[in-house]
């Protein structure tokens, strides 16, 4: 349904597809927005559990690791689901999200930092910093494609190339590495 954009999305088109009456639906959702909300907040809490379930597994890992793990998650939790990805780019230009937005950006920052304190090997002068711009690298990168060129060529081009930009970006902030 959301294939077809946000601007043709209806609480009664839901209604039916959903198989509930359009009462039921606007007893849940008493209007589109909320709806689109609702959609929002799930897309972000999957994408959450997905990074979660990422940093713990690449928890004590060296920065290579860190820096594939994070693009391949990113990269599966915002393709898992195309069509919803691409349309909160969208409901983001129609409605205030800030505060969904900055918790999201503050959870990623949280947990890449805790990647990067535990990654051996390394000393960045200002860890905080450098997690908050791999996660701005991540989200960037892919909302670039998922909004003006989604393609298949070009999810190929990020699954190669964003591990490689994030693993460049970390090598070059972090102190330790012998230049």
């Amino acid at each position: 349904m959301l294939a077809d954009g946000v601007g043709r999305l209806t609480t009664t088109r839901v209604a039916e597809r959903a198989g509930v009456s359009v009462g039921t639906m606007y007893q849940y959702y008493p209007h589109k927005q909320a709806l689109l909300f609702a959609l929002v907040e799930r897309q972000f809490d999957l994408i959450e559990s997905a990074m979660r379930d990422a940093s713990d597994r690449l928890m004590g890992c060296n920065l290579e690791a860190i820096a594939k793990g994070l693009a391949m998650a990113w990269l599966d939790a915002k393709m898992a689901d195309v069509v919803a990805s691409r349309a909160i780019y969208g409901i983001a230009a129609e409605f205030d999200l800030s505060e969904l937005m900055s918790r999201a950006a503050r959870c990623m920052t949280q947990m890449i930092e805790g990647l990067l304190a535990d990654a051996p090997g390394t000393d960045f002068a200002d860890r905080r910093s450098v997690a908050f711009m791999l996660a701005a690298l991540l989200g960037g990168s892919v909302r670039v494609v998922m909004e003006a060129e989604a393609s298949e060529e070009n999810f190929a081009c990020l699954r190669r190339e964003l591990p490689k930009a994030c693993h460049a970006y970390l090598t070059a902030t972090n102190r330790s590495v012998v230049r």
